[in-house]
């Protein structure tokens, strides 16, 4: 990593950890006395940039419907993208599928216990490889994701960059030297559950630490200024009129987007991009022999992605008409059938409400 990079040993941490995780280790639906590879799988692909709390509901849901990875394999996409419905970033459920369809093929259905056979799945990367390894089949390969990062940054009070790779191959080979043989799920999990409860971003709870005597950021003051991040690069704008149409049969216009790009194959309301005016929304509507017979203005919404921002202006419209163009669901089927964003699902009260 260079000169001046501190030295990683993290021979203290199993002992300590092992103990703390025993007694402050939290209940949750994934975490089992007998370790299921496909249960694991499903709950760190959720967790990828996803809160735990948010997960839970999504995940009993998943599993209930999909139970075991035949099941995930042959699953309708409609389905699978209805059931991951508001989690966000659905590539992560069609790599997921996709993960599950080449262990049927090529592993007769057996997830792979080995980290290399693991990377070759499709949207398996360096993190999920070793949680799985880990977590699932008590192999010593850490699960290096933010929260491992933080905690090791903060033990070193190192300056390095965490999003630096060779900082995170160093961690990671470090910690691998470390691994308790015997406890390698309990292990992983332990440095997770430190980084998720205790050695939290901004506002660590040092004095509940149990590696704190050990902890270089602790001991120098700097813990809650670390891990050194470099400044994200400012979100793109993208404004757009959203149109919430509902026919007189009550049934609701929707699309589906593009199968390349954000939000790929997901169904949303028919929209244009820029923020139209009332005459253009109208004369939009009249292309289109609508034949809006009520027609207003909604409240704004905004949805943030990762790298972008949809500023959204919304216009309600009764329709006379239903157009070919598009597809009029129900409300029933939008609830159970049609998977659309949480971008969209400002707008809903607007046509829900609307007598």
């Amino acid at each position: 990593m260079g000169p001046g990079s501190p030295k990683m040993d993290f021979s203290f941490m199993p002992s300590r950890l092992l103990e703390w995780y025993a007694a402050a280790a939290r209940d949750l639906p994934w975490r089992l006395r007998i370790p299921n590879p496909y249960l694991t799988l499903v709950s760190e692909i959720m967790l990828q940039q996803t809160r735990v709390e948010t997960v839970k509901p999504y995940y009993t849901r998943f599993i209930a419907e999909l139970p075991d990875l035949p099941a995930l394999a042959g699953v309708s996409e409609e389905k699978l993208l209805k059931l991951w419905e508001g989690l966000g970033y659905y590539s992560r459920a069609r790599n997921l599928q996709k993960a599950a369809q080449a262990v049927m093929r090529e592993h007769h259905g057996e997830i792979p216990a080995e980290r290399e056979q693991l990377l070759k799945l499709p949207g398996i990367g360096e993190y999920t490889a070793g949680a799985v390894a880990s977590i699932a089949f008590g192999r010593p390969e850490p699960a290096v994701d933010g929260n491992v990062l933080r905690v090791c940054a903060r033990l070193l009070n190192s300056r390095h960059d965490i999003a630096d790779p060779a900082f995170h191959k160093a961690v990671r080979k470090h910690l691998q030297r470390v691994y308790p043989e015997g406890k390698c799920s309990e292990f992983t999990q332990s440095i997770m559950e430190l980084g998720a409860m205790v050695c939290l971003p901004g506002n660590p709870r040092c004095m509940e630490c149990p590696l704190r005597d050990k902890c270089a950021g602790f001991k120098a003051g700097t813990a809650p200024a670390l891990p050194v991040k470099k400044a994200p690069a400012a979100r793109k704008i993208v404004t757009l009129t959203v149109f919430l149409l509902r026919s007189e049969q009550g049934r609701i216009a929707l699309r589906k987007r593009p199968g390349k790009g954000i939000l790929a194959g997901l169904w949303e309301y028919p929209s244009v991009p820029g923020r139209l005016s009332r005459g253009e929304a109208l004369a939009w509507l009249n292309a289109r022999t609508l034949k809006p017979l009520r027609f207003r203005k909604t409240a704004p919404h905004r949805h943030v992605f990762t790298h972008l921002e949809w500023h959204m202006a919304g216009w309600f419209a009764l329709c006379l008409e239903e157009s070919p163009e598009w597809v009029w669901a129900t409300p029933e089927e939008c609830r159970t059938r049609y998977s659309l964003p949480g971008a969209f699902k400002g707008f809903q009260s607007d046509w829900m409400t609307e007598k």
